[in-house]
C-alpha cells in the first residue's frame, strides 16, 4: 500500500513547536493549563507540546491521557467492545483550561466523546481543541482551536499520523484516492 508523505520528521517537530506557541498564547501563558491526549496518539502528542511548553517557558504543563473508547457512538455497532485502557489525568480540572489533542480530525466523533469523557473527570472552565492534522469532513459541529496542518482529503482516503513513540517514526501520509490505493 503506498501513500504520499505530507509531513516527515521534521516538519511534525516543527508543527508542535508552532501549536506549543499558539496554545500559550491563546491562554495569555501557562496559569490553569491542563493538556490532555487522547489515546494512543493524541497523548505522545500532549507530551510532545508539553515539552516544547517547558522548552520556551520554563514550566511544566500537566499532561493525562484520556480513553474515549466507551464513550463512542458506535459502540452498540462494533462487534466486540473496545480495548480499555487507563485514563489517566493527574491533576484536578476543575476551573481548568484543559486542551484536548488528538492526531487527526475528521467527523468530529472523537472530539464529541472526548468531551463526553473529559466532563466525568471534572468541570474545566474552559476546552480547546488541538489536532496535529484536519482533514475535513465534519459530521458533527466541531472545530478545532489549534490545527497543525489542514489537508483537505476526498471520504475514499485515510490519513496516517506516524509517531516515534508508537509507530518507530514521525511522518503524515495520506493512502487512497485516484491512483486506487485503499
Amino acid at each position: 500500500m503506498s501513500g504520499v508523505r505530507y509531513l516527515g520528521p521534521d516538519e511534525v517537530a516543527r508543527t508542535v513547536r508552532r501549536l506549543g506557541h499558539e496554545i500559550i498564547e491563546s491562554n495569555r501563558g501557562t496559569e490553569g493549563l491542563v493538556l490532555v491526549g487522547l489515546l494512543s496518539r493524541g497523548y505522545p502528542l500532549a507530551r510532545r507540546l508539553a515539552a516544547a511548553i517547558r522548552d520556551f517557558e520554563g514550566v511544566e504543563v500537566p499532561v493525562g491521557a484520556l480513553d474515549i473508547g466507551l464513550y463512542r457512538d458506535d459502540v452498540a455497532q462494533r462487534g466486540t467492545p473496545p480495548p480499555v485502557r487507563p485514563s489517566d489525568i493527574p491533576v484536578s480540572i476543575d476551573g481548568k483550561t484543559v486542551v484536548l489533542v488528538d492526531d487527526v480530525l475528521f467527523t468530529g466523533r472523537s472530539a464529541r466523546a472526548a468531551l463526553d469523557a473529559l466532563l466525568d473527570f471534572g468541570r474545566p472552565a474552559r476546552v480547546r481543541l488541538c489536532v496535529l492534522v484536519d482533514r475535513g469532513h465534519r459530521e458533527l459541529p466541531i472545530r478545532p482551536d489549534f490545527v497543525g496542518k489542514n489537508i483537505p482529503t476526498a471520504l475514499v482516503q485515510r490519513v496516517r499520523v506516524r509517531l516515534s513513540e508508537t509507530d518507530g517514526e514521525d511522518a503524515v501520509y495520506v493512502y487512497g484516492g485516484e491512483d486506487g490505493d485503499a
